[in-house]
Order: structure tokens, then sequence, then C-alpha cells
């Protein structure tokens, strides 16, 4: 005979834990700032307030995550929520690589700071052959020159073209 409970559901659990815990303090800690970061508008009605509907949404996702948390069938930490928080980790590995070249694009330039990180990502993500790291440099050429000159995005130039000649500063701030 089977240990599982016929009434619950079963899937994977991994990891429900600790999204249940991470939503319920995230939820309370946005709650506790509802005053700092909303007012209360004298002469508007109840329900029209700009403080009322994110502090009932935010009260809700409290209170419903709180009863989630509560009905969890396991509630202690396993070896799997580990494996699992390790996983989710792992993705914000991307977003400090854009973090760093939303960094770097003032200080070295849209084209160079491109021309570096276009062939590092696609090496990151397992391509290897040097054809794909020229690809790669290619089209974070092609996607600099459409952006910066056919469809005249306003990217700030780069620190480092400040040490150009006049012309070919103005003609790299412009262009690349």
């Amino acid at each position: 005979m089977s240990s599982e409970d016929p009434s619950r559901p079963i899937g994977r659990r991994s990891g429900q834990l600790l999204f249940a815990l991470g939503f319920v303090i995230l939820s309370a800690l946005l709650l506790s700032q509802i005053t700092e970061q909303t007012k209360w508008a004298a002469k508007t009605k109840f329900f029209a307030q700009p403080r009322f509907w994110p502090a009932v949404s935010l009260a809700g996702m409290v209170l419903f995550g709180g009863l989630h948390l509560w009905r969890l069938p396991r509630r202690r930490y396993a070896r799997a929520d580990g494996q699992e928080a390790r996983i989710w980790l792992a993705s914000l590995e991307y977003a400090l690589w854009f973090l760093a070249y939303v960094w770097l694009v003032p200080l070295a330039g849209y084209l160079p700071t491109t021309l570096v990180f276009m062939p590092l990502m696609v090496w990151r993500l397992g391509y290897r052959d040097r054809r794909m790291l020229w690809i790669s440099a290619g089209l974070g050429f092609a996607i600099v020159v459409l952006f910066k000159s056919l469809l005249h995005v306003r990217i700030p130039g780069g620190a480092i073209y400040e040490y150009l000649p006049g012309a070919m500063r103005n003609f790299f701030i412009l262009n690349f």
C-alpha cells in the first residue's frame, strides 16, 4: 500500500517551502513600506485613495501566502529544496552579466562593449566554435549600426571616446 495521501496532488515538491517562505517575507516587507511609498490624499474617496488598492493587494499577498505556507504538506527543509534554490540562483548570473554590460557601456562605449560581450555570452552559453564567435561579433556590430546609425537611438558615448581626436571623437560618439 502506498504511503502517499490520495487527496494531495502528486508532483514536484522541491522548492515549494522556499518559494512560499520567500513570498510571504517579501510581501510582508513590501506591506511594511506602504506608508513610505504611497500617500493618503485628503478629500479623496476611500476607494480612490492612492494607498488603498496597493495595500489591499499586499495584505492579500501576505494573507494568502501565509495560508499557503501553513497548508504545505511538507514544512521541513530538504536537500531537494537546496538544489532547487541553486537552480534559481543560477539564473541570476545572467542578470549580473547584463548589469556589467550596462555599467561598462558609458565607460567603454556601446560598440566596444557590445563587441566584447556578444562573443562572451555566446561562449558562456556553450557555443565554443570559432565560427559562432565571429557570427556573434558580426551580429553585435550590426546591432550597434542599426540602433545608433539607422534608428538614431541616443545612447551616450563612452568616456574612452574623449581620448580620440576631434572629428573622429564626434563620429564615434554619434555612430558607435
